[in-house]
């Protein structure tokens, strides 16, 4: 390990499959030390894990830091959103964490909308109409299915919630996160009253909401951790506001992230409140908005194309018109939750290449769809899209994201943009620095950019054309799986 320049600090993310923790030199941005364990999920409808493994799972990836984690002034945990998390008057969880991808709770969604005046009152009063994602309709689902559990319930947390109050004790949130769970007004940011009457919570069980910048508490004595006593903890906050943290972005630069599923996301000095649900009115964990949108259908879609093909996923081919809408879980960006996958326009002289081009087309059609309705009228429609996760580094996707948005495009050479936004919230807290300003010192949106080309109207114009045409198909049920 090189000699630090500054004080070391500590981020984790802590996401549905594992918990990673980074420690970073906080005048340079430089990773010094990293580990990373597992966690568990259940599976079918509902998608649960036991808290206490994020815990065993952080304590074994800050093992794996080694004496550099001894080291670390401060600390700070990003994490999956929108997670229920239950606890009894000892803290501990009455029941598994009830996770984002857990859909049991649709019907409670649909209800819910109903009863508080319908979309658009929602997306008023939260930014965000509420899907199933959301941690209010879990708790619904909870109080429905599972009384007793509901009852024994004496505080309420997000996953990153439960992680911070075990290392300091205290419970408490941030606007980034808590603005995920459709019970937190973005009026006057703060939890909604009457939204917790309607599903019977209880606001004293809810953690205290921790402003930008402040210190949510110090590490407390033992528990098996590397940190000494007093060591300072920031506020965390969720996934997708720590990537952006990560990233230091600046209002309007749009970023496209693609994995198993596809996010595109931009900050905005603007409240968002979209009545169609299409874009989650998030607070990012600065102060500003993190309005976001997200297909269902991304990387893991178009690369069971590949394998039906029998192709590499770089085997791409131009020169088809064959459209290919990658619907293989339904979709959500455009909301058609029943859809199947469609092929349209299959000709004799068509190849396997032109096939899986036209996969990559439908699915980064739905992504631009997406980001048209998330960036301002006022944002820089030629600044270049920020291109992460793990698609980023593919050539094909690069080249079809290039094609039809008719942008520079930029991949950040930096990893681990959650835990690195997290990190940067740590070092702010010991710099008095915005967690975004250290991130842009650190220069994590570095790498390289790739020229605009001309964008290829006749592709979009012609996958809009069959998706129009082929919506009454598609919103019909695919059946049972």
């Amino acid at each position: 390990m090189s000699a630090a320049e500054g004080p070391l600090v500590v981020g984790v993310d802590t996401s549905t499959q594992s918990t990673k923790a980074l420690v970073v030199d906080a005048a340079t941005g430089q990773v010094v030390a990293s580990g990373q364990a597992p966690h568990t999920v259940s599976a079918g409808a509902g998608r649960e894990s036991d808290p206490r493994q994020w815990w065993d799972a952080l304590r074994e990836a800050l093992h794996q830091c080694g004496d550099a984690a001894r080291e670390a002034a401060a600390v700070s945990i990003g994490g999956q959103q929108h997670g229920l998390v239950t606890l009894d008057a000892q803290g501990q969880p009455v029941r598994p964490a009830l996770l984002w991808n857990d859909v049991r709770s649709a019907p409670q969604a649909r209800r819910l909308i109903e009863e508080l005046g319908g979309p658009k009152s929602w997306a008023e009063r939260t930014g965000s109409v509420p899907g199933v994602s959301f941690t209010v309709t879990k708790w619904a689902w909870l109080t429905e299915h599972e009384p007793e559990a509901a009852r024994a319930a004496k505080a309420v947390r997000l996953p990153h919630d439960y992680l911070t109050e075990r290392l300091t004790g205290e419970g408490t949130t941030d606007r980034g996160d808590a603005s995920g769970t459709g019970w937190w007004a973005a009026g006057t940011e703060a939890y909604d009253e009457e939204i917790l009457t309607r599903v019977g919570l209880d606001p004293t069980l809810l953690p205290r909401l921790v402003r930008p910048g402040e210190v949510a508490g110090t590490v407390r004595d033992g528990q098996g951790l590397p940190f000494s006593k007093g060591t300072l903890v920031a506020a965390g906050t969720g996934d997708n506001a720590a990537a952006a943290l990560g990233l230091g972005l600046r209002p309007g630069v749009p970023v496209m992230s693609l994995g198993t599923s596809g996010t595109v996301y931009a900050v905005s000095q603007h409240r968002p409140a979209d009545p169609t649900g299409t874009v989650a009115g998030f607070a990012d964990a600065r102060g500003d908005w993190l309005p976001l949108a997200c297909t269902l259908n991304c990387t893991l879609a178009v690369d069971r194309v590949a394998a039906l093909l029998g192709l590499d996923r770089e085997a791409i081919e131009p020169g088809t018109d064959v459209t290919l809408l990658p619907y293989l879980d339904g979709e959500r960006t455009p909301n058609l939750p029943h859809s199947s996958g469609l092929l349209h326009g299959l000709r004799h002289d068509t190849t396997a290449g032109q096939l899986l081009q036209a996969a990559y087309d439908g699915a980064v059609h739905s992504l631009l769809g997406a980001l048209e309705l998330v960036l301002d009228a006022d944002a820089d429609p030629t600044a270049p899209l920020l291109l992460i996760g793990g698609g980023a580094r593919g050539t094909a996707w690069q080249q079809t994201v290039r094609r039809l948005s008719g942008r520079p495009v930029q991949i950040p050479e930096a990893r681990e943009l959650v835990a690195l936004g997290a990190a940067a919230q740590a070092a702010g807290l010991l710099t008095g620095e915005d967690a975004a300003a250290v991130a842009r010192r650190w220069k994590t949106s570095a790498g390289p950019v790739l020229d605009a080309v001309e964008r290829d109207e006749a592709t979009l114009t012609r996958i809009s054309g069959v998706l129009s045409d082929a919506a009454p198909l598609l919103e019909r049920s695919a059946g049972p799986s």
